[in-house]
């Protein structure tokens, strides 16, 4: 299926799960934990303090040459914003910033994977929150020891989890 279809699909609709494709145009699925959506709304505020200007976007659809990845948060620029728009079923190109949230369902190779895919087609962060909060950063050269476009975002993120 192109995404076209995924998304316009009537049994796919408010379906409790991440949907993306692969390179044969395949569904893949991944229901997401209550604590990976908490971990992502902290992500969103946090950027949201930190951010001079451009768009946040939860589950942002990417063209890879593997398919459709979708990120659970990424960051575009008001130039990247500008060029692309927002009414539109994905991305083309990778924004600036794409944050993965590990789950248990992740192997280390499939989030590896994403991270090459995501800087293949424009990306120039790739973050990566583990399931206790900590968090990683990549650009296309490595990792690094904090985000070069936001330097003052957590390295770990602190949750009262019960």
């Amino acid at each position: 299926m192109d995404w076209r279809e995924v998304v316009e699909h009537p049994s796919l609709k408010n379906l409790p799960f991440k949907i993306e494709t692969n390179k044969w145009g395949k569904i893949m699925m991944t229901p997401p934990s209550i604590l990976h959506g908490v971990y992502q709304s902290f992500i969103c505020s946090t950027l949201a303090r930190l951010i001079k200007g451009g768009k946040i976007v939860t589950e942002c659809s990417v063209q890879t040459s593997e398919g459709v990845r979708v990120a659970d948060v990424a960051w575009g620029s008001e130039a990247f914003i500008k060029k692309h728009g927002i009414r539109i079923l994905k991305f083309l190109e990778s924004p600036e910033v794409v944050v993965e949230i590990e789950s248990p369902s992740n192997t280390a190779a499939e989030l590896e994977e994403k991270r090459h895919l995501y800087f293949e087609v424009g990306a120039r962060e790739f973050w990566l929150c583990n399931e206790e909060g900590n968090m990683r950063f990549f650009s296309p050269q490595g990792e690094l020891e904090r985000s070069g476009l936001f330097g003052e975002f957590p390295k770990h993120i602190e949750i009262d989890v019960p």
